[in-house]
């Protein structure tokens, strides 16, 4: 698949996976799901999902460490500051330093170019907040996410993922 096929495939998912409504209880169901299958399947991954202003859900798995955590927090700086998933711009930027354009002014301390931050949007409202996750390759986390959103909104994965079969641990 090319890059820009999936840069189309990462819009139809961001469209696709619109909440009724996002709230702490929505991200505790949301982040608890994700932490049981990563356990279950020994993913050592961050799971990090704020609102706009505020942290809502957080979890580091074993084998995950503090490059996760800061790698999640820039991924989420990206979403919020783009509004889009933080894979879809890694694809279209395509740098190797995975840094954006110093003429942007974004501190790399602070945004990176990587998959795993995902838009929640809801419904006649946009963009709410942002779930990231950090620990495995690129469209690895991007796909977790996507996976565990299709859960929640009760779609197949199948329908918004890049391939027939699911990845191993993605719920």
């Amino acid at each position: 698949m090319t890059s820009n096929s999936q840069i189309a495939r990462i819009c139809q998912q961001e469209s696709a996976l619109v909440l009724d409504r996002f709230d702490e209880h929505v991200a505790f169901e949301i982040g608890s799901a994700l932490r049981m299958k990563a356990l279950a399947e020994g993913l050592p991954i961050v799971i990090d999902i704020q609102s706009l202003n505020r942290p809502l859900f957080y979890a580091a798995l074993p084998g995950s460490d503090f490059s996760n955590r800061e790698w999640a927090r820039r991924k989420i700086n990206v979403v919020k500051r783009y509004l889009r998933s933080s894979y879809s711009l890694m694809l279209e930027r395509a740098t190797e330093d995975r840094l954006f354009r110093l003429s942007e002014g974004l501190d790399v301390s602070d945004y990176v170019l990587a998959g795993g931050g995902f838009p929640i949007r809801v419904e006649n409202a946009g963009l709410v907040g942002v779930v990231a996750i950090s620990g495995l390759p690129d469209r690895e986390d991007h796909d977790v996410v996507v996976a565990a959103l299709c859960s929640y909104l009760g779609r197949d994965p199948a329908e918004l993922l890049w391939y027939e079969q699911v990845l191993p641990g993605v719920p």
